[in-house]
């Protein structure tokens, strides 16, 4: 599915390459793995290669789908009437899906909700990781401007 040398985006790790396909044995058994280096942390993780589509690992998305995202990062209705802990669970949720509308729409809401009040620690802390997450896929997308990156701060 994905050749040495694509970007990837890995849920709640952010964008990273894959850097080799290596045989292991463990416990008798062999199998590939897809080695993928991580921007974020310059962490190695290792997956097989039979296991990649239950790990929700998906290309970078390209370029004429990001036009689709910017709007609705920047025109996008937020949902601002849920309790906190409903509102952690559900963004939590939807960083766990890997999909960038998904990590749009949290990092989107949580600054809007930054901008009229303080957020507490824990959402702070998805703020910064969300941030992070969409900005290592956005550096790696083919074409991409640094106007369109900026529209993201």
């Amino acid at each position: 599915m994905f050749q040495i040398g694509d970007n990837i985006v890995y849920p709640m790790h952010g964008a990273g390459i894959i850097e080799a396909l290596e045989e292991k044995e463990f416990p008798g058994e062999k199998h590939q793995y897809y080695v993928i280096k991580m921007s974020i942390s310059n962490m190695q993780v290792m997956i097989p290669t039979h296991k990649i589509l239950s790990s929700s690992i998906r290309p970078v998305t390209n370029i004429g789908a990001l036009k689709h995202i910017i709007h609705i990062f920047q025109h996008g209705e937020s949902d601002r009437l849920l309790p906190w802990k409903q509102r952690y669970k559900v963004n939590t949720d939807k960083l766990k899906t890997g999909k960038i509308q998904e990590g749009a729409e949290v990092v989107r809401d949580l600054m809007r909700m930054k901008k009229e009040k303080a957020l507490n620690t824990s959402e702070k802390k998805m703020l910064d990781n969300a941030y992070e997450f969409l900005i290592s896929e956005l550096e790696v997308i083919e074409g991409i401007t640094e106007n369109q990156i900026k529209s993201f701060c």
